[in-house]
């Protein structure tokens, strides 16, 4: 029998449902048209059953899957997240913000020494880089025509000399020797006519002589001192007869043959070339051998035992700045070492292009590290707190960058981090002034605080916990 038929189909289904002999309902007695009329029903309800079989299946298997999300939360809450961070504790220190600018290092006194002569270098060795002494000699020049005009300059002085001891002596001289001949005789004649009147005024008065021989003596005593007053005018008035005028000549002419002479002398000095400082020889223009040009330079000479380093800086900062104020200076040449130092001047002008204002720092450099002419970068505090709230810089979550509000993560003692608004005030590259916010001992998150969400679990580095205590910034 070929049971792909429709007919064996339909055959073998009759074989396997046949009437039962006991069966009340009377389904045995359906005829074959009944019992096909039925099948199409059956195969219905046999698919919906099976598609409502598998919807619950489905449905269960979704319901499997969805509820170990929906536990999440709880396991989240029970078993949370721990974040690794750095802290340090917020400290109490003072604090100062800085501005800086770039200066120029300056000798605190130098020199050019210039020929002050035109003439040839005799002497002069190479004397770069050398220390020099005040007084010390550094060169001489040829002076050999000028000591031929101080020869020169000197017998023209005794010269005029001469001829001003001729004025005053006289126009006559024979006469004025005759003159003083008569004084000197008339004198004379007054010391013989006072003798003789003593002598005899003593035999008078002892009886020897008459009276008449006292006043022929006395006589010849009063004509011989009318001579000789005589004698002492007729002098006066041949030394007074000399011209005033030919006087005053005579006396400038002895004035300008010394002046001439000091003049050469003066110019014989320079030609030996003194250092007028001590310091160092920063630069030398001219050898020995070159001729040296008056006005020519020679030599610098520089003390660099104290330098000052002049820099520019806005005059909105300078008038927060006063002389005696602590500066850092940082050369570029000493790889980042610090030294400190005062402000010594502030200029009373500014610049109208960029609106600065020098300001000078002395330093000492006994050692001699810094080079005139370097560069170093001068940093002033304009603002300053003894007593602040710091904190480290990467600790605040600055709203903006120029805000002065913003956000720190607080570790509390249960290890969770809590979201803090703070205020700011000075600011340094490393640290921060908290105005209001915090008031000190805290411990925040320096390093992991960015996108920390509030609440977060945390383990602290201890040690960086212990590290940050107590340090603050150096103002």
């Amino acid at each position: 029998m070929n049971i792909d038929s429709p007919d064996s189909l339909q055959q073998a289904r009759r074989e396997d449902w046949p009437p039962s002999e006991n069966d009340d309902s009377g389904v045995g007695d359906l005829s074959v048209a009944e019992d096909s009329s039925l099948a199409p029903d059956r195969r219905r309800r046999r698919n919906i059953v099976i598609g409502v079989g598998a919807l619950a299946l489905l449905g269960l298997i979704a319901y499997v899957l969805l509820r170990p999300s929906q536990k999440r939360p709880e396991t989240a809450g029970t078993e949370a997240i721990v974040v690794s961070v750095r802290v340090a504790k917020v400290t109490r220190q003072p604090i100062a913000a800085e501005v800086s600018a770039l200066g120029t290092i300056f000798p605190r006194e130098q020199a050019t020494v210039s020929a002050k002569i035109g003439a040839q270098i005799k002497q002069m060795r190479l004397l770069k880089n050398s220390v020099v002494r005040s007084g010390e000699i550094l060169g001489v020049l040829e002076t050999r025509d000028l000591q031929a005009q101080r020869a020169e300059a000197v017998a023209a002085l005794q010269s005029v000399r001469a001829q001003s001891r001729g004025v005053t002596s006289g126009a006559i001289p024979q006469a004025t020797a005759q003159a003083e001949r008569d004084v000197r005789d008339a004198r004379d004649n007054v010391s013989n006519a006072r003798g003789v009147y003593e002598r005899r005024h003593t035999l008078y008065n002892q009886g020897g002589i008459a009276f008449k021989d006292v006043e022929t003596a006395q006589l010849a005593l009063n004509t011989a001192e009318n001579n000789l007053g005589l004698a002492e005018r007729t002098l006066a008035l041949r030394t007074s007869a000399i011209s005033p005028n030919d006087k005053d000549v005579a006396t400038a002419n002895i004035n300008a043959a010394q002046q001439r002479v000091a003049t050469i002398d003066a110019q014989i000095s320079y030609a030996t070339i003194r250092a007028p400082l001590t310091g160092i020889v920063t630069d030398q223009f001219q050898f020995e051998g070159e001729y040296a040009t008056p006005g020519g330079r020679l030599f610098q000479i520089s003390d660099i035992s104290e330098v000052i380093v002049k820099a520019q800086f806005a005059d909105s900062v300078v008038a927060l700045l006063k002389v005696g104020d602590p500066v850092t200076v940082v050369p570029t040449d000493l790889s980042g070492q610090e030294m400190r130092g005062q402000v010594s001047l502030i200029s009373r002008a500014s610049d109208p292009l960029n609106r600065s204002v020098e300001v000078w720092v002395n330093l000492g450099n006994g050692a001699g590290q810094l080079r005139a002419g370097g560069a170093a970068e001068v940093k002033v505090a304009t603002h300053q707190s003894g007593d602040a709230v710091v904190v480290p810089a990467a600790a605040v979550t600055l709203d903006n960058s120029n805000a002065d509000a913003g956000t720190v993560m607080v570790v509390g003692l249960d290890s969770v981090a809590h979201e803090t608004k703070v205020t700011v005030g000075i600011r340094t590259p490393d640290w921060i002034q908290i105005i209001d916010g915090l008031q000190g001992g805290e411990t925040v998150v320096i390093d992991g605080n960015y996108s920390l969400p509030d609440g977060t679990k945390v383990e602290m580095n201890n040690s960086e916990t212990n590290d940050g205590a107590g340090k603050g910034p150096n103002p």
